[in-house]
């Protein structure tokens, strides 16, 4: 990521009545119903949960608690970005949960191509790709869907099955990206691509800075400890208006049986001791997103959810809508 420009973004109160989602929070994010606006773009998170959502595959316990109505199901992460204008929307990360959330975005906006006009891929971990399955001559059977990916991104997707027969039988077409250039979607709508350190063993990982009408969203759902990055994500913070950030894991230890040191996620702690110097405004900021089913924070009525509001941090939720005026 070589520039950060400064801008003057903020959670702007939504302008229309259009949907009602309903979020469940702690009272410090009291339930709030969420609403779209019909003329101007905005930006929907479709999903906050690690790459195999919540409740996980072969925790009895965890959908006990879904079932009886003390957690939520958490679609893993995603994000949609519309543009009514032009009657456009993006997807950000094709999850495991594509139909459910595609189903969502369905309720208030089109796509010129549906489903998507474009999708953009971080990485080939099985959370932010694997859904495009969905999309393929078994199912959907899509009409040359554009497909942001970086180089080797693109390349496994395209001599690989079973997405390369998505590419042959142009259910998707693949767009190149190049790391930090830009691309613009629209006269007022860019989006840059930006490499971070993660596990790359079968492409590369972006993060992504969303710029609307000159205001800046960063969205990094997947990187390595902080320190290996080569640039000062507090100047990142700083520098934009909105951030999504790697929340995987709370603290060590957490993953009972598992060598925490193999998965370098920031802890959700790491994170909050690296920017507790931060302003107020600036650590309004940053929304923690992509969490484990494991940590705490997933869950609204835990302590450690309380210390991360407490602390001046927020925390992504599933329907939430953020707009660029």
């Amino acid at each position: 990521m070589k520039t950060t420009p400064t801008s003057t973004f903020k959670l702007e109160p939504i302008l229309a009545l259009f949907l009602f989602l309903i979020i469940s929070c702690s009272p410090d994010q009291a339930n709030e119903t969420t609403h779209v606006p019909e003329d101007s773009p905005y930006l929907m998170i479709l999903g906050t949960a690690q790459d195999a959502g919540f409740p996980q595959a072969g925790t009895r316990e965890e959908f006990k608690l879904v079932e009886s109505g003390k957690r939520n199901q958490e679609y893993a992460v995603s994000l949609s970005l519309v543009d009514p204008e032009n009657g456009k929307r993006y997807l950000f990360e094709a999850t495991p949960d594509f139909r459910e959330q595609l189903e969502i975005i369905d309720k208030v906006s089109k796509a010129n191509n549906y489903p998507f006009d474009g999708i953009f891929l971080t990485h080939a971990h099985i959370g932010h790709y694997t859904g495009l399955l969905h999309m393929s001559f078994e199912a959907m059977s899509t009409n040359n869907t554009a497909i942001y990916a970086m180089p080797r991104m693109k390349n496994y997707l395209e001599t690989n099955g079973p997405w390369s027969q998505m590419v042959n039988f142009e259910n998707i077409a693949m767009e190149a990206m190049q790391d930090s250039t830009a691309i613009s979607l629209s006269e007022n709508i860019k989006v840059m691509p930006f490499t971070v350190p993660h596990r790359d063993e079968y492409s590369e990982t972006v993060g992504f800075r969303i710029s609307v009408n000159d205001k800046n969203l960063v969205f990094i759902p997947d990187i390595d400890k902080w320190e290996k990055w080569d640039v000062d994500i507090k100047k990142v913070v700083m520098n934009n208006d909105y951030i999504l950030i790697d929340a995987s894991f709370y603290a060590d230890g957490e993953l009972l049986g598992r060598d925490m040191s193999k998965i370098p996620h920031p802890f959700t702690t790491e994170s909050m001791a690296l920017f507790k110097n931060l302003s107020a405004s600036d650590k309004a900021k940053i929304h923690f997103i992509h969490t484990n089913h494991s940590n705490p924070i997933l869950d609204s009525k835990s302590k450690e959810y309380r210390e991360v509001i407490n602390q001046g941090f927020k925390i992504a939720k599933q329907g939430q809508v953020i707009t660029f005026n």
